[in-house]
């Protein structure tokens, strides 16, 4: 019976909450400053692209070394090492105004060390706590994330009206030092997992992928959600331009943060409560629902009727990230949890490249075709968007292999040995 670390996990997790929070002002102050020098929402599609990359890419990689290391020496050096990349941006701003490839640049090198984390944080989840208390802390992962959207947009805006946006990226590279010392402090009273290493670095990588194509619903799972991303995706793109095609930033900040009201309310019920079962069912509606109000939200120029369907939107994925998390943690074996969260962080979010890639210059092009601008061509996509991940998300009821997972326990039919073996 694993002992419960629960008070280390709340300490881990503030430290990533204050990092959310960081991370939220950069992002909301560089997607006003892209948006005001070009006035196209594919300038930010781009940075919000290459920024996404280097996760994207190092996904795999970084599971695997999740689970051959120091979880907790890892997540430090990804949160500690992204700094870089927002302090190169800052020095360009200092020494005169930062162009579009200098602001690429820089998120691209932060991100690719924050690749790094991210498998770590949810394998070191694993290690931590019990089975109980996987749900609790799914669900206040969702609301330090949500964290970004809730508090940093309001306090951006606030911010700009006092300053620019160096002030924020300042404020960002600060909380890098807090979340370090959280993780040191955790990395202290947890004596880290001694690995044998018996395989290479390329079949570790292999064996993730060997492990998630046992669990047949697990793979269907993480394919309908690189499709549920896509659609996703493109609404994260296109929000902002959406309403700075009307309004300030300033109004876009309050906006954001009423909006993502919703996923405090969520998260804090699911860090209190937790989902208890039909976990499948669950995902499948809030994620329709989160299309619904995802179609919604673009359909009038307004800055009082989107934040109502932004409310509704985030209020619904706390739960589908509650469920995905459990479905997927439970039926993986913990010592193999690091590659196989990078390989599933690969697989799932390449539906994000396509949207990043494509979402903007579509916005742009049904803006000139419409005549409405970039504001009404956002307004477009995100409609169509909403109604295909509706239609997505209510098929995963018709799935059975999906269905099962609920009455597995944690790697019940995945063989560790003979798995290992077959590398």
């Amino acid at each position: 019976m694993k002992n419960s670390n629960f008070g280390k996990f709340m300490l881990l997790w503030a430290g990533e909450l204050i990092s959310s929070i960081g991370g939220g002002l950069t992002s909301f102050g560089l997607g006003v400053y892209v948006f005001n020098q070009t006035g196209s929402a594919a300038g930010m599609a781009i940075v919000t692209l290459l920024g996404f990359l280097p996760t994207l890419i190092l996904s795999v990689p970084a599971g695997v070394l999740a689970d051959r290391y120091d979880r907790r020496i890892l997540m430090m050096i990804g949160d500690g090492c992204s700094g870089l990349g927002i302090i190169y941006i800052l020095i360009c701003m200092m020494t005169g105004e930062a162009s579009l490839w200098q602001i690429c640049l820089g998120v691209f090198v932060s991100a690719a060390f924050s690749a790094l984390l991210e498998p770590s944080y949810r394998a070191t989840i694993s290690d931590m706590l019990t089975k109980e208390e996987f749900s609790k802390a799914s669900g206040l992962v969702s609301l330090a994330g949500s964290a970004r959207y809730l508090f940093s947009p309001v306090l951006a805006g606030l911010l700009l009206s006092l300053s620019d946006v160096k002030l924020l990226l300042i404020i960002d590279i600060c909380t890098f030092f807090i979340t370090l010392l959280s993780t040191a402090v955790v990395r202290k009273n947890i004596e880290a997992k001694t690995v044998e290493k018996t395989d290479s670095f390329m079949e570790s990588m292999k064996e993730g992928w060997r492990v998630l194509r046992a669990k047949k619903g697990v793979l269907l799972l993480v394919l309908v959600t690189s499709a549920i991303c896509l659609f996703m995706g493109m609404f994260q793109v296109l929000a902002e331009p959406f309403f700075l095609s009307f309004t300030d930033a300033g109004t876009l900040g309050i906006a954001e943060s009423v909006s993502a009201c919703g996923m405090l309310v969520s998260g804090v019920f699911l860090g209190i409560k937790g989902i208890k079962k039909h976990y499948v069912r669950i995902l499948s509606i809030s994620l329709a629902f989160a299309g619904v109000n995802m179609a919604l939200f673009g359909l009038k120029q307004d800055a009082f009727i989107p934040c109502i369907f932004g409310f509704l939107f985030f209020a619904s994925l706390p739960f589908a990230n509650n469920c995905l998390d459990y479905l997927t943690r439970t039926n993986i074996p913990t010592e193999l949890q690091g590659r196989v969260w990078g390989m599933i962080g690969f697989l799932s979010q390449l539906g994000y490249v396509i949207a990043y890639g494509i979402s903007g210059i579509a916005a742009d092009l049904l803006g000139n075709v419409s005549g409405g601008g970039v504001g009404r061509g956002a307004g477009i996509v995100m409609l169509i968007a909403g109604i295909c991940l509706a239609l997505i998300a209510l098929s995963m009821l018709s799935i059975k292999s999906i269905k099962a997972l609920e009455t597995h326990e944690e790697g019940e039919d995945i063989p560790v040995q003979s798995q290992i073996s077959k590398a």
